[in-house]
């Protein structure tokens, strides 16, 4: 009963506790450990007293040591000061007496009065100190002293004094000095100068006298200042090795819970300790982790912890409440919390309420596991499950499925059908003799069935039932040792099978025919031979009657050049007039007209020899290293004035360092036939531009030259044949122009000879482009390439 009223006492206390929000009560038990350590309540401080205390100790020490060498110092200077301020006064009270007695001083016992006098004149403490008062007379000889040394009595007074001492010279005008004549250490002296008999009182104090006491207070202080040093250090010493202990505390500490929190990282769990009477909580950083928010070493109040939690799934006040009314002492749950990211994550709590030793206030510690996956798999089981009685269902075979001991597990509704089975018998764990027994449907003839001794874990048999049907049954042996049995109806194969019967009959009946076919086939497959073997003959044939016309036409293109250099150059005679005017202009239009067509016809003949040549195979380029950019420039001249005549602006851009390995003048050829088709197929006011450049992405260093016009364009199935012997495009543009269409076949093959390739793009109405590629070295055997035409 008692019990009973303090949990409900300790229950009204929470409520009113979680009311109010009262966060600010005092952290016990558990909690104050594992969230404020002892060296963490000095973690903020301890680098600043870690500078702070050494050098608050140092100007400490250092200003104690500048204030007693200050004092120290001052004292000497007031010591030394004090005894010359007395050494001054008291030769002066004593040469003001003595010069007051010596009048009175008798001849006989001059000395012996003198002494007498001096005694009587002496100022208190004269002598005090270790000073010594010295009279002299006019010769500098000693005639008393004070106290009385009768060992210095007429000794010179410059013996103690010092040779040439200034104090002798100007007495009490030299003031206080210090000598070190005749004496053992240094010593304050001071002359004063009298009349008469007398010639000089001095006064002499030790040095090493006078600062004795100064010394003993030095080494006093010194003493005190090392003690105290001393004390100090000890004190920084002890304060270091105090925060070093604390913190190597520290360090195992997090050591510690380091690999506490790495265990419990790995283990997907964490811990959390939940003090029920105030409501407030500690997570440890694994439990952080698991929810994907940034650990804290802070302790968490109930409305946050509340606000995580799914509503469905717990109420935390509830179960507090619970906890401290019924005495419970273990909790077990399964909850969802919200992750950082906006999902829901499932948790097991298993936690126990414990009371620390002295305190009242019970404690809920225990640990949170991340079951989200588990709880996954066990959805996706069950997800699986349905898919597959679906899959199951779906399917047209009968289908079912038998565990190691000969018990069914599931079967579809076509295998119920199939056997006309009751719904009691396809229950999950009912035997196969029992399910075979309920069977409805008879099986004429069938293969050994489930149970029966075989090795091969797979088997597939025919079954005929009573009905007329057939069944293809396959069966298989799973994994764990059942089996899966499938059987498919094969009523419709049956009969085409006796339909394919037949028809095997009616093929080997047209397997006959195709041998007799097969026959005729082979004569005609020879005769195909012989066709072939006549065919290369004739290729043979017209490949030597190609040779002899290229040979024909190299030989008579020579011998027309003979009479057509005689034409020219006759033509050109008779237009300049060299041997007289023809008389009529006619005639002089007439000759223009015989050279242009000789010079016409000269290039046409050219062309064929050359292409004739090339043909035959006996064409020899002489190949050279060259500059390419002078190659360039050679054929642009050539063709700017045929450009200027139809007002065609020709460029060229290249690159620098265009070195070639080839042949020059058929290099100028190729640029030569390109840039004047180009020029001749632009209308006037166009534009032709040529650029080469170094092309290094391919295995070789290659040159590639681009001649781009504005003219009339090729058709797409022209380009092909464009660059064969003698052929034109013929078109209302080209009939305008003369040519023996040998042109780019020339630049073809010359460009194949030196391992290089052509490429025209060309789009009717806007211009062509033709792309030249060049190896910079020629290679030694050369494969032509093709031209390749791109829209």
């Amino acid at each position: 009963m008692a019990r009973a009223l303090a949990g409900s006492a300790s229950a009204r206390r929470f409520a009113d506790l979680l009311r109010k929000q009262r966060d600010a009560q005092s952290l016990t038990g558990h909690i104050r450990l594992l969230a404020q350590p002892a060296y963490q309540r000095l973690l903020a401080a301890e680098p600043f007293f870690r500078r702070a205390i050494p050098v608050l100790c140092v100007v400490f020490i250092a200003t104690l040591a500048t204030y007693r060498a200050l004092t120290l110092s001052y004292e000497h200077e007031e010591t030394d000061q004090r005894a010359r301020d007395d050494l001054t006064m008291i030769a002066t009270t004593l040469a003001a007496r003595l010069g007051a007695e010596e009048a009175d001083l008798p001849e006989q016992g001059f000395r012996t009065a003198l002494q007498a006098a001096l005694a009587d004149s002496l100022p208190p403490r004269a002598t005090s100190d270790a000073r010594r008062i010295l009279v002299a007379d006019k010769d500098g000889s000693i005639v008393a002293t004070a106290p009385l040394r009768s060992d210095l009595e007429g000794r010179p007074l410059s013996d103690l004094l010092g040779v040439g001492q200034p104090l002798t010279v100007f007495g009490a005008r030299a003031g206080v000095l210090t000598i070190a004549a005749d004496t053992e250490d240094e010593a304050y002296a001071t002359v004063h100068h009298l009349d008469g008999r007398l010639g000089m009182v001095a006064l002499l104090q030790s040095k090493d006298m006078l600062f004795a006491e100064w010394r003993a207070s030095v080494s006093a202080n010194v003493t005190l200042f090392v003690g105290t040093a001393s004390v100090m250090l000890i004190l920084i010493y002890a304060f270091f090795a105090q925060a070093t202990r604390a913190e190597q505390a520290d360090q195992i500490y997090a050591a510690t819970r380091a690999r506490i929190d790495l265990a419990l990282n790995r283990g997907r769990c964490g811990l959390f300790d939940w003090d029920l009477s105030r409501g407030r909580i500690f997570w440890s950083a694994s439990l952080y982790e698991m929810l994907g928010m940034p650990p804290r070493d802070d302790i968490l109040g109930f409305s946050e912890i509340s606000a995580l939690t799914h509503p469905d799934d717990i109420d935390l006040y509830t179960l507090a409440e619970s906890l401290l009314e019924t005495g419970e002492s273990t909790v077990d749950k399964q909850f969802r919390m919200r992750h950082a990211n906006g999902e829901w994550v499932w948790l097991r709590a298993r936690a126990q309420v414990q009371s620390e030793p002295g305190i009242s206030e019970p404690h809920l510690i225990g640990i949170c596991i991340d079951v989200t996956e588990q709880k996954q798999l066990a959805e996706q089981s069950r997800t699986a499950d349905l898919r597959l009685r679906d899959a199951i269902e779906t399917i047209s075979e009968a289908f079912v499925l038998w565990d190691t001991e000969n018990r069914m597990v599931m079967c579809n509704s076509n295998y119920q059908t199939l056997h006309n089975l009751p719904n009691a018998s396809i229950k999950a764990g009912t035997p196969y003799a029992q399910v075979m027994s309920s069977a409805r449907q008879t099986v004429v003839s069938a293969s050994p069935t489930i149970g029966s001794d075989g090795s091969d874990p797979s088997s597939s048999y025919e079954a005929h039932l009573a009905d007329g049907r057939w069944l293809q049954i396959s069966e298989r042996r799973t994994k764990d040792g059942g089996f899966v049995s499938v059987g498919t109806d094969i009523t419709a194969l049956k009969r085409h099978e006796e339909k394919l019967m037949e028809s095997e009959r009616r093929l080997m009946a047209t397997v006959a025919d195709l041998r007799q076919s097969r026959q005729k086939l082979e004569t005609q497959a020879q005769q195909l031979v012989e066709l072939a073997e006549k065919y290369s003959e004739e290729k043979t044939k017209a490949e030597e009657a190609n040779q002899a016309k290229s040979e024909f036409l190299a030989n008579i293109s020579h011998e027309l050049r003979t009479p057509l250099n005689a034409i020219i150059g006759f033509s050109e005679i008779m237009d300049q007039g060299m041997f007289g005017p023809l008389g009529s202009e006619k005639y002089r239009e007439y000759c223009t007209d015989i050279h242009d067509s000789g010079r016409y016809l000269l290039n046409v003949i050219n062309d064929i020899l050359d292409m004739s040549k090339i043909e035959a195979g006996r064409l020899e380029l002489k190949c050279e290293e060259m500059d390419f950019g002078a190659v360039v420039g050679d054929v642009s001249r050539i063709i700017s004035s045929a450009a200027d005549e139809k007002n065609i602006s020709v460029t060229t851009e290249t690159a620098e360092n265009l070195m070639l390995n080839g042949d020059r003048r058929a290099m100028k050829q190729v640029l030569l036939n390109l840039l004047a088709n180009a020029v001749k197929f632009t209308p006037d006011g166009g534009a032709v531009k040529l650029t080469a450049k170094h092309d290094a992405t391919g295995d070789t260093a290659q040159i590639v030259v681009d001649i781009t016009d504005t003219g009339i364009g090729i058709k797409q199935s022209d380009i092909v044949r464009l660059a064969k012997p003698f052929v034109q495009v013929e078109n209302q543009f080209t009939k305008t122009h003369k040519g023996s269409g040998l042109g780019l076949a020339i630049a073809q093959s010359l460009i194949k000879l030196h391992g290089g390739s052509m490429t025209i793009r060309s789009t009717v109405g806007k211009g062509t482009c033709v792309t030249v590629t060049l190896p910079v070295t020629r290679p030694a055997a050369v494969e032509p390439t093709g031209i390749t035409a791109t829209a």
